[in-house]
């Protein structure tokens, strides 16, 4: 496993995370532990209107590659219940949207995939971030 990246989070995204974790029964699933972990490395935590455009918020669409495959996803990171992997709406409480959330373009990821195997991606584009768009779901 490679050292992951410092990532940027916005104070209502983590606010309402918290919330989220703090909904769910004990024990806290595997995706709610690695959700608070990576809020917990948090490096940078800022108001919804001064987050860099180019970093993975709630509710971002982002390309991202896996690197030995060359194969491009179009995922949006989105709460449990918006979830559909056929629209490629992955839930935060998924090992790859906690390990999205708060990167920015050029950095890489672990993704641990079924079966064991750990896939390296890397985040290509935020395609949308509501914050940039002015789309703060207050």
């Amino acid at each position: 496993m490679t050292t992951a990246p410092s990532i940027i989070l916005t104070r209502l995204d983590v606010q309402r995370l918290e919330r989220l974790i703090d909904s769910l029964d004990e024990p806290l699933p595997p995706g709610a532990v690695a959700l608070q972990a990576e809020l917990d490395r948090a490096e940078t935590v800022v108001g919804h209107e001064e987050v860099p455009a180019g970093v993975v918020t709630m509710n971002s669409r982002v390309h991202c590659r896996e690197q030995s495959s060359g194969k491009d996803y179009h995922l949006t990171l989105v709460y449990p219940q918006d979830a559909n992997a056929d629209e490629g709406k992955i839930s935060i409480l998924a090992p790859v949207g906690s390990a999205l959330l708060g990167l920015q373009a050029g950095q890489h990821i672990d993704w641990p995939a079924p079966g064991g195997k750990t896939l390296k991606l890397e985040l290509i584009e935020v395609e949308y971030q509501p914050e940039a768009a002015g789309e703060y779901h207050l």
